[in-house]
């Protein structure tokens, strides 16, 4: 019962199941399975460790490198070397030709967070982790402009002989490096070959899923796709996904120096030695201003939760017989062509009650702006919580007599051709 109702809770978004796909099953079940017999039962030879991380980065560069930057996004050109070794070391690991897995992948950009996305982040995790791979249903992959793949011998002769490039590079030769080289066949075999493959599937697969739902929204939160190291270790750099579905054509995930992104340096190298050429990158720019954009919205509803001075607008308009009338009850000061009732704050202010109930329906203007005492900005902020009304008759007082400092750089938002602004 407790079982039901966990996969009940996991596919809860899944679309309508119609079939299974019974060969992406299979190796998404079997290859796990190896691994695991492999690890209870098969000594690790250090050797074989290090040939299964060279192998892994191998597998990982042609589907980051090759099959996502290059083929996918054309963020890049390769010479045909590069092309070719990539196009090897993306079928190693295993996830499709790179015309099925780019083609799905344009789609999965143009439609994201839709049902046309394959793996829409809308299904939930399990769905876009594996969930639509191993699953025939009702949905439909979205449309994507593919001709330049179609028109690419490289990639379309990867696309027919498939399964055979896969059988190589991706189970025989594995086993056997370590049993050529150290005599480790079933090292090479468990280790290389099965543990390399299931840890290439999950990481690449993070990519569509983690990277959706772990992580900050740094340039744009109008989709799923986030920001986030942890991502990026598991993902050869793949994991600043924010920065990715905002400028997709750049060859970089990782804008900032500092930031993991070892794809990037891969391209990168492979430019110094003449083996790739045009890395694409997004004007700086407007990079910085999809990041600026996003703190403003995160200052704006900081902005928003605080309280503000009444706008002029609102203000009753108070003449200056009723002015002096109202100042021998209450300690209402003039200043700026604003009324300001002190009353409340003569227990707190610094230079004692006397000066401000002494001053009690006169003009301060100059007094507080230097004359007495040149007050600072917090003083000009909490002042302004203090209108209430305005001068009848009286002179305009400079902008930024009328604006205290907090509002100088108020945030403003646009509705169609209107601005909408509280201090008006």
């Amino acid at each position: 019962m407790f079982t039901t109702q966990v996969i009940r809770d996991l596919t809860k978004d899944f679309p309508t199941i119609t079939g299974v796909r019974w060969f992406n099953l299979f190796i998404l079940l079997f290859t796990p399975a190896l691994s695991i017999y492999g690890l209870l039962y098969v000594p690790f030879l250090l050797k074989t460790f290090v040939a299964s991380v060279c192998y892994y980065t191998f597998s990982m560069l042609g589907i980051t490198a090759g099959y996502h930057r290059l083929w996918s996004h054309r963020s890049y050109n390769a010479s045909f070397p590069l092309q070719f070794i990539l196009m090897l070391a993306g079928a190693s690991a295993v996830q499709g030709s790179c015309y099925w897995w780019a083609r799905r992948h344009r789609s999965h950009h143009r439609h994201t967070d839709t049902d046309l996305d394959p793996y829409n982040s809308e299904r939930g995790l399990l769905w876009t982790h594996i969930g639509w791979m191993i699953f025939e249903s009702d949905l439909r992959t979205g449309p994507a402009d593919v001709s330049d793949l179609r028109k690419d011998p490289l990639v379309q002769w990867q696309h027919r002989w498939y399964f055979y490039i896969l059988t190589v590079f991706g189970y025989l030769l594995p086993m056997i490096i370590p049993g050529i080289c150290w005599g480790d066949w079933r090292g090479g075999f468990f280790f290389v070959g099965a543990l390399r493959m299931t840890v290439c599937h999950h990481s690449t697969f993070c990519i569509n899923s983690i990277a959706h739902y772990l992580g900050s929204t740094p340039y744009d939160d109008k989709h799923s796709p986030r920001d986030h190291l942890v991502s990026a270790l598991l993902t050869m750099g793949e994991g600043y996904h924010n920065f990715h579905h905002q400028f997709p054509m750049d060859y970089r995930n990782a804008f900032r120096w500092y930031q993991y992104d070892p794809t990037k340096w891969f391209i990168a190298g492979c430019h110094y030695f003449g083996l790739a050429s045009h890395l694409r990158v997004f004007p700086s720019n407007e990079i910085e201003k999809g990041a600026l954009t996003m703190k403003l919205k995160a200052l704006k509803d900081v902005q928003d939760s605080l309280k503000w001075p009444v706008p002029s607008s609102e203000l009753p308009i108070v003449t200056w017989e009723t002015f002096q009338e109202e100042s021998k009850s209450r300690t209402l000061l003039l200043i700026s062509g604003f009324i300001h009732d002190a009353s409340l704050f003569l227990d707190s202010h610094p230079g004692g009650q006397a000066l401000l109930t002494h001053n009690a329906g006169k003009d301060m203007t100059a007094s507080f702006f230097g004359g007495i005492y040149a007050h600072s900005h917090a003083a000009h902020n909490l002042l302004s919580m203090m209108r209430v009304g305005i001068l009848a008759g009286g002179v305009e007082a400079p902008l930024e007599h009328i604006l205290p400092p907090g509002q100088r750089l108020f945030i403003s938002t646009y509705v169609g051709t209107k601005t909408k602004a509280t201090f008006s």
